[in-house]
């Protein structure tokens, strides 16, 4: 299956409702609302391909983008590849939710992330963030360098006024991501949860994002799940 023949499949999945929600969230024209449900039996006639992976990331169309995100090889990717994705991510659920989340399953993973985590722009350093959350995620502890993920949430009270609202975000997921799937820093970010205390993250005029990350801690230990992993970062 080529190219046209997958946007004319995606094009019939065409949903007003979930494409709504989607422009809502940021996603503009071209989009054509597909569910993730929905794509799935197309997921599975497709595969894994890297070629096609990159011609639908390429579309601009959200939700061919999507699709893109779900076929693609992040082992066969190079830092340059990872590079151009995150540069046509024009919106969070794009950065955070696709190129994060490819990126994730990487061998390259948290080499990108560290670089994009110090860029000036705000979807990069969100997707580096969120990267780092869904490798917390899914890797054995032992995997992970210490220090640096130490480093990594000692830095968020620096940084976090600075930081624009989708990295701020970003840095709260991680933060609680340390603190749930990696035991053995989970007392160093109590520590950082307490410092930060409640915040308002403020998105635009509209949306906003209460965030309490001791509260969201202390809540996900008492459900018995301070260790948990994921077999799998994509669905």
């Amino acid at each position: 299956m080529e190219l046209k023949e997958i946007m004319d499949q995606l094009a019939l999945l065409t949903n007003e409702r979930t494409k709504k929600y989607y422009v809502s969230n940021g996603a503009s024209e071209p989009v054509f609302g597909c569910t993730i449900s929905s794509m799935k039996p197309l997921f599975k006639q497709l595969k894994f391909n890297q070629r096609l992976a990159d011609k639908l990331y390429d579309t601009g169309n959200y939700d061919a983008m999507y699709l893109a995100g779900m076929i693609a090889e992040p082992k066969k990717m190079t830092k340059q590849d990872f590079d151009r994705w995150i540069d046509k991510a024009y919106f969070y659920m794009i950065s955070d939710f696709i190129v994060a989340v490819t990126l994730a399953e990487a061998d390259i993973g948290t080499e990108v992330a560290d670089d994009w985590i110090d860029s000036e722009k705000e979807l990069t350093v969100s997707a580096g963030w969120k990267a780092y959350e869904w490798i917390l995620g899914t890797r054995k502890n032992e995997s992970f360098d210490q220090q640096r993920l130490k480093e990594l949430i000692e830095m968020i009270p620096i940084r976090f006024d600075s930081q624009p609202p989708r990295a701020q975000s970003a840095m709260i997921d991680f933060l609680q991501a340390v603190a749930i799937s990696y035991p053995p820093l989970h007392e160093d970010a109590l520590k950082i949860a307490r410092v930060l205390k409640t915040k308002e993250i403020r998105f635009s005029e509209t949306k906003s994002r209460i965030v309490d990350p001791l509260t969201h801690i202390i809540s996900e230990v008492n459900k018995g799940r301070l260790g948990f992993k994921r077999k799998h970062v994509r669905c």
